[in-house]
């Protein structure tokens, strides 16, 4: 007997045939989420065009620095949990040599499908052998942080704030790119996630999360003149000493602490399920955003 089901089918409406905006100007190739009106939440269909888009840079020589920005308002309010562009049950061409999600039952669905569009794409893009950085203003939420997380630089507005709720809202111990141990000092990281507070753009540049904080008016000017920089260097040495970083970092574990935590989050997500039957236990975009602005998270 077979153990697969019939994929649900969903009506899902695209407020956009371009989730994502590309262009190289001088050896810089500019990503740009381009879901404003939704504060670029992150759908599959935003997500397979990011992929897109790094491989498009990552296989063109000219390009030698890749910044990743958000249209509008905010940067990221995280994944989409709530627009009418949610495609959870609609399949994408994988990418990461897994199976399909929608014909799996239970938890399986959700933990088959977050292996390639949260955790392991993440990865992959942490890995581009061309220095990125994340341009963030206004809200870098959940979801949000692990764009802004897997690029080598981040360079913030002075009104950026970021912000992990997951916990407080769902039950859950974080997104499922889990850096926050690595980002911040262990206390700090706890507070982050237990609490679910914004830590404002200057508290991340202190704790050395966030490279440089400037005025929103400065904000692509700044970026633009660290991209420049780094595309007019060397191609191998920039990707070797980000090799080299990288690899410290999987030397303290990074990986394996990602491994073991995105069990800990699906664990979460099946007893939310039993206990609610959700797997984000019943928290829609509009709860989660009318409780993020009562803790003084996004507008």
């Amino acid at each position: 007997m077979s153990d697969l089901v019939e994929p649900k089918k969903v009506d899902i409406v695209y407020e956009t045939d371009e989730p994502v905006l590309y262009e190289v100007v001088d050896g810089v190739a500019w990503v740009t989420m381009n879901r404003p009106t939704f504060n670029n939440a992150q759908n599959g269909q935003m997500t397979y065009a990011l992929d897109d888009a790094f491989v498009r840079a990552t296989n063109d020589d000219a390009v030698k620095c890749i910044v990743l920005a958000g249209n509008g308002k905010h940067f990221s309010a995280g994944h989409d949990i709530g627009t009418p562009g949610r495609d959870l049950h609609f399949e994408f061409e994988k990418r990461l040599m897994l199976p399909p999600h929608t014909n799996k039952p239970a938890a399986e669905l959700l933990y088959t499908r977050e292996q390639e569009q949260y955790l392991g794409l993440c990865r992959r893009w942490r890995d581009i052998p061309k220095p990125t950085i994340a341009m963030v203003q206004g809200a870098c939420i959940a979801g949000g942080l692990m764009l802004a997380w897997v690029c080598d630089l981040i360079v913030a507005s002075d009104d950026a704030f970021f912000q992990d709720p997951v916990n407080p809202l769902m039950g859950i111990p974080g997104v499922e790119y889990f850096a926050h141990a690595y980002e911040l000092p262990p206390r700090v990281a706890k507070e982050f996630l237990l609490l679910g507070e914004r830590m404002p753009a200057k508290r991340a540049y202190d704790f050395g999360m966030v490279n440089k904080v400037v005025p929103r008016e400065e904000l692509r000017a700044a970026t633009e003149a660290w991209a420049k920089k780094l595309a007019g260097q060397g191609r191998l040495g920039n990707w070797l000493t980000k090799q080299a970083v990288n690899h410290v970092e999987e030397l303290r574990g990074k990986r394996s602490a990602m491994d073991t935590v995105f069990h800990m989050h699906h664990f979460a997500h099946a007893q939310n399920d039993l206990v609610t039957g959700d797997s984000i236990g019943g928290v829609s975009g509009k709860s989660a955003a009318s409780a993020n602005k009562r803790d003084g998270g996004a507008a």
